[in-house]
């Protein structure tokens, strides 16, 4: 059973290289530049062939395209969540929600036992991570340097399963 309750609206599968265009489109909706934390098209495509790493997306209804994914690996028995992104029209549908517990099942399913993710401090999803049972493991100062060099913190949160 889903950690999170899967909406009828839109579907969470598998993705693979083929859907980079469609996660750079959406991450660049998705995250703001003033703060630095979008990935650029070359490193998402350098670590998807990385072992342990796996790519997940959330489809529209009506199969137009992608409204959000997510970006994580197991290493042994850990596992990291490296981006997560919604489409903003698609915030506030659960899509977030699902996303994380899709990253929360297949980690459980590859063996890992702690999970980590790092979100930059003021992020709106910190609340979502927390009420998911992830817990504040540290700080890291001045991590993210956004688009007019003004550098921001980033949290670092860990959660046991």
């Amino acid at each position: 059973m889903s950690s999170e309750p899967k909406l009828a609206s839109y579907r969470v599968e598998p993705g693979d290289a083929r859907d980079l265009d469609q996660v750079i489109d959406v991450m660049n909706s998705a995250f703001d530049p003033a703060f630095g934390e979008a990935w650029s098209r070359s490193q998402c495509a350098g670590i998807l062939p990385m072992s342990g790493v796996a790519l997940y997306v959330a489809r529209s209804p009506d199969d137009e395209g992608m409204i959000g994914f997510s970006l994580q690996r197991v290493i042994v028995d850990e596992a990291e969540l490296l981006l997560l992104a919604v489409a903003p029209s698609w915030r506030g549908h659960g899509i977030g929600r699902a996303l994380l517990g899709q990253f929360i099942d297949d980690s459980r399913a590859r063996s890992a036992h702690r999970l980590h993710l790092e979100v930059r401090d003021g992020n709106p999803a910190v609340q979502m991570y927390r009420l998911a049972g992830f817990d504040l493991a540290g700080r890291r100062s001045k991590y993210y340097r956004g688009a007019d060099n003004q550098l921001f913190d980033a949290l670092t949160f860990v959660r046991t399963i």
